[in-house]
This record gives C-alpha cells, structure tokens and sequence, in this order.
C-alpha cells in the first residue's frame, strides 16, 4: 500500500508542475514557492497528518522555475518530504524546514526536521530504497550538490 502511495504522490507532484505551468501567464514557468506550499500540504494530507501535528516551516523566496528544473526539483521535495512524514517523527509530532533561496546564478534548497534522524549506519550514497535512489539521480540529472 505505501508504495502505491509513494507513486501516487510522484504522479501528483510532476502533474501539479504542468497545473502550475498552465495558471502561469507565460506558459514557461511556475512560481516554485506556491508549488512548494501546495505539494507540502498535499502530502500532509494524504498520508493523514492531523493539523498541528508535523508542523512545517516553510522560509521560500519567490522563484521562477521552468518545467525542466521544476519537475526533477519537486519529485526531490516530494521524496525527501515524504520519507520526513513517513520516519522523522514516530510521536507524530515535530516540525520539517523547507528553505529555498537564490545566490547569485543558484539556487539553495534546505530540508531538515527535527525528527529522529537517520537510522545508525545507513549510507546515504548507497542506500537501497527506491525513494532516495531517485533522489540521488534527479541530483545528478540537475547536475547540483547534495549535501
């Protein structure tokens, strides 16, 4: 069932992209700081989170994006938000930071919780899920830095 979830919601990311597109006045580009509110919320909701209990906080500048960062770059939000709702906090409580700003040519994208952390021992760079694994290739199609 959660991985039928976890397709669903890297459907819906890449779609709210072209839903975003269509509403843009220029049909090239999307307001990533609305997409970012939207896919967010979206998530809390699907996986059931009740309000006020994964609090977020979301610090984005307002940046326009076209369809070819803006797709692999809301399918990393999607992935590394939800592994946040689905590990981070086994109390169902906490918060998740999501910081997006621009420096100069680049941008910076900063998501953090303050959860329960990574399990002792998992390797990031060589992990076996499915989720991070595709993190790890949009960064590398992207051509950014993970850290």
């Amino acid at each position: 069932m959660d991985v039928l979830k976890e397709s669903e919601g890297r459907v819906k990311s890449m779609a709210m992209v072209h839903e975003k597109l269509y509403q843009s006045s220029t049909f090239t580009d999307i307001n990533f700081k609305q997409y970012i509110e939207k896919l967010v919320y979206d998530i809390l909701y699907n996986y059931k989170i009740p309000t006020g209990t994964i609090k977020t906080d979301m610090i984005i500048e307002n940046i326009n994006l076209n369809i070819d960062t803006a797709i692999p770059l809301g399918l990393i939000v999607n992935e590394l938000v939800t592994n946040n709702v689905k590990h981070a906090f086994p109390q169902s409580e906490g918060t998740i930071t999501i910081k997006l700003k621009s420096l100069n040519e680049q941008m910076e994208l900063t998501i953090a919780d303050n959860g329960i952390g990574l399990p002792k021992g998992m390797d990031i760079e060589n992990t076996k899920t499915l989720g991070l694994k595709l993190v790890k290739s949009l960064v590398n199609q992207l051509e950014v830095d993970l850290i």
